[in-house]
């Protein structure tokens, strides 16, 4: 992002950062067991759409008390997330190893969104 004034919430590197975050759990949960579409994948997929659509969603609202709620509700679906992939690995659809890296992006897209919230 070019610093400058904001003037989308596309502009947003916390939502830049939640996109980026979102495609990599597409990524790891591609080949996750089929039987598994309508469960897991489901919802680690939908948690992770869930952050930059309501990053994005609150940017659009009138209001900043509304934006602010659009942004807690993205920082619990990050939480959400998180805890689907710690799940993930405890019942061994993916390596810890696979899952620290969305993880470590999880922790650094949760402090943009709690920072943004303050200002």
């Amino acid at each position: 992002m070019a610093v400058g004034k904001i003037q989308s919430y596309r502009d947003l590197e916390v939502w830049q950062q939640g996109m980026g975050l979102a495609e990599n759990c597409y990524r790891l949960t591609k080949p996750f067991p089929k039987e598994e579409v309508y469960g897991m994948v489901s919802q680690v997929r939908r948690a992770a759409d869930s952050i930059p659509a309501n990053i994005a969603e609150g940017y659009g609202r009138e209001y900043r008390n509304q934006y602010i709620r659009f942004l807690r509700i993205a920082q619990g679906s990050l939480k959400e997330l998180e805890t689907h992939l710690l799940l993930a690995v405890r019942v061994e659809l993916i390596t810890d190893h696979k899952a620290q890296p969305i993880l470590t992006q999880c922790e650094s897209t949760g402090k943009l969104l709690r920072a943004l919230q303050k200002t």
